[in-house]
């Protein structure tokens, strides 16, 4: 359930001035949950405490938006802090699920494999987590299907050995994240923005690639989505991911220019001039910030006065950033 931790988590980062506020991956199922700690939106009584931050994110100027999300197999872990890998059933552990009987590690629980109706199920679920958002009163929906969770699971060869409508062809393998797609996007009015975020590469041979991240944007063009969130890998644990200063900005420039959609850059963007850069250069329409909100909830305003701009800051802290 939301708490006064959300509340003031999430709404600090529109205190600091940015232009949207997406709350945690938020489970459309119980099951999908990565630790029992995870936000939920997949009954009615999570829709209270989502719209208090909705009300206050937006009061404060920025857009609020929600990331729909299913781990499957890499659901029931520990929450950070508490533990390290998949957690005993003896200790609260629950069944995972996958498109195929395969674990992500290989002295992980092995994931029960979804059957078609299942499927069905969990689409449907997150049409529903959507109609809930909306409720609440986000403005922004973002479906979650990277870094190895569940709808990423059915893109990958690595995790999707299935024989069915569901596998094996590219086609089959997207299936599950088009349905998904076309039925938030039923639900979801569109007048508000939705976006999904996908890892454009699995940084495995074999796996996911970069190729098939661009016909799959089209596909999602075609099914209602307004924007591609470019991020990376997930998928294995072997995966050798050159990180560096905006090593992901290459994914959303390509999809953005070949699959004509509009696609956000993420990735150890953290300096103003960077993100500023990659707008202007056309090589993203959004830079989306994780980590480094983490470390200063009040980022756009030093980057507004770095790059010469006056920030609308609140006037409460206008003291702690006097006219220039």
């Amino acid at each position: 359930m939301a708490s006064d931790w959300h509340l003031v988590h999430l709404g600090s980062r529109a205190v600091g001035g940015a232009g949207a506020v997406i709350a945690e991956a938020s489970a459309v199922e119980a099951r999908g949950r990565i630790s029992p700690a995870d936000l939920g939106v997949w009954k009615d009584a999570h829709i209270e405490g989502l719209a208090r931050i909705a009300r206050f994110v937006k009061q404060l100027g920025a857009v609020p938006g929600i990331q729909l999300a299913h781990a499957g197999r890499k659901a029931s872990t520990w929450a950070p802090g508490r533990g390290d890998g998949a957690i005993p059933d003896e200790s609260g552990g629950w069944q995972t699920v996958a498109p195929s009987a395969i674990p992500f590690r290989p002295a992980d629980p092995v994931p029960a494999e979804l059957s078609v109706t299942e499927i069905g199920v969990i689409v449907e679920a997150f049409a529903q987590a959507a109609r809930r958002a909306r409720e609440a009163g986000f403005e922004v929906a973002e479906i979650h299907a990277a870094h190895g969770y569940l709808l990423h699971q059915f893109l990958s060869r690595l995790s999707n050995r299935r024989g069915d409508e569901y596998g094996g062809s590219f086609d089959g393998r997207t299936r599950m994240v088009r349905e998904v797609a076309a039925a938030v996007r039923a639900i979801w009015p569109g007048a508000f923005p939705l976006f999904i975020r996908i890892s454009a590469t699995d940084w495995v041979e074999g796996g996911w690639n970069p190729d098939e991240s661009v016909e799959l944007a089209k596909g999602l063009r075609e099914c209602g989505v307004d924007l591609v969130d470019c991020s990376s890998g997930g998928s294995s644990p072997d995966a050798r991911i050159p990180a560096a200063p905006g090593y992901q900005v290459g994914f959303a420039e390509r999809i953005r220019r070949e699959a004509g959609i509009l696609t956000g850059a993420v990735g150890l963007i953290t300096e103003p001039e960077q993100a500023d850069h990659i707008i202007r250069g056309g090589q993203a329409d959004l830079v989306l910030l994780a980590r480094e909100f983490l470390r200063s909830p009040y980022w756009p305003l030093h980057a507004a006065r770095e790059l010469g701009r006056e920030a609308e800051v609140p006037p409460q802290y206008l003291r702690g950033f006097p006219k220039q």
